[in-house]
């Protein structure tokens, strides 16, 4: 690369401090890991990708632990069940298999499953606030529909209004939300369930790190010109954020440190530049960022 191509610098940047693994997936990676340290001759799997992060993926792969796509017909050693969750059928569906089931479910996630499946119980019309194609929403679904068939998944009150003259008969209705879903989505079909709802509970269940991480980066937009989402494409709570942001500063989202380039003239023209970073993203594709921008590569 020729010397006049260099980033201009110096540059301003701040790190978000809520960048980077929460405490669910902190728990889940290294977790898995010592499981397959404790016990070197036993086969480690994964039900799926441990978390949304490709680089933590081939990490684990290197170690010999495997991500299972579907449970196999006969299968031995153990089987972690994944941060998003499981339903009871599928972690039955494990043991049938031959598996020893590992349950990793974020305790977030556990948390929310417990309340659809209490409101599912106590009769309540469930709505799920979340993406139905993501596994934490399948999994709280599959949990709350083992007590009742009335559970719908809606991001937007255009996906509820199919449901409205049932939510309008039905005595009560309940919502939990995907952990990791923003609060205006929540308050937009909270506004719009209040006003066809007999009697509507409402269970804010994204999880506090989510909040927090949200909050933070909004202020850290506030304050520069340019911040860089860092996460993976597939991560909710990354698109997420990166959504947010768009609304108030410019924003670009990137995987990985590689992508930098794509976004050369942009980075070259801020002065401030806010960095964060989705909660399946690992601390050295962070600081691979940092150190990138800062030496102008």
């Amino acid at each position: 690369m020729k010397k006049e191509d260099n980033l201009k610098l110096p540059k301003q940047i701040t790190l978000a401090k809520f960048a980077g693994f929460c405490y669910g997936v902190k728990r889940a990676v290294e977790t898995v890991k010592k499981l397959k340290a404790e016990n070197p001759d036993k086969n480690v799997s994964v039900l799926g990708e441990l978390i949304h992060n490709t680089d933590v993926i081939e990490e684990l792969e290197a170690l010999g632990i495997k991500t299972l796509k579907e449970i196999p017909a006969h299968g031995d050693g153990i089987c972690v069940v994944r941060s998003h969750g499981e339903s009871p059928e599928v972690i039955e569906q494990i043991k049938n298999a031959g598996f020893t089931p590992v349950d990793l479910t974020c305790p977030d996630v556990k948390k929310v499953q417990q309340k659809a499946v209490e409101l599912a119980k106590d009769g309540y019309y469930v709505v799920i606030v979340g993406k139905s194609e993501h596994p934490e929403v399948i999994a709280i679904k599959a949990n709350a529909k083992l007590w009742s068939d009335k559970v719908v998944v809606a991001t937007s009150i255009d996906q509820l209004k199919p449901f409205e003259t049932e939510i309008k008969s039905h005595k009560k209705t309940g919502v939990v939300v995907q952990t990791t879903q923003r609060i205006t989505t929540l308050n937009a079909i909270v506004e719009y369930l209040t006003s066809i709802s007999k009697e509507l509970h409402i269970a804010n269940t994204i999880c506090q790190s989510t909040a927090m991480r949200q909050s933070e980066a909004k202020e850290l937009a506030k304050e520069n010109d340019l911040v860089i989402v860092v996460g993976s494409k597939k991560s909710a709570n990354t698109t997420h954020l990166a959504e947010i942001l768009k609304d108030i500063t410019r924003t670009i989202h990137i995987e990985n440190d590689t992508e930098l380039d794509n976004y050369r003239e942009l980075i070259e023209k801020a002065e401030k530049i806010g960095i964060t970073a989705g909660a399946s993203t690992p601390q050295n594709i962070i600081e691979k960022v940092i150190k990138k921008i800062e030496k102008g590569e």
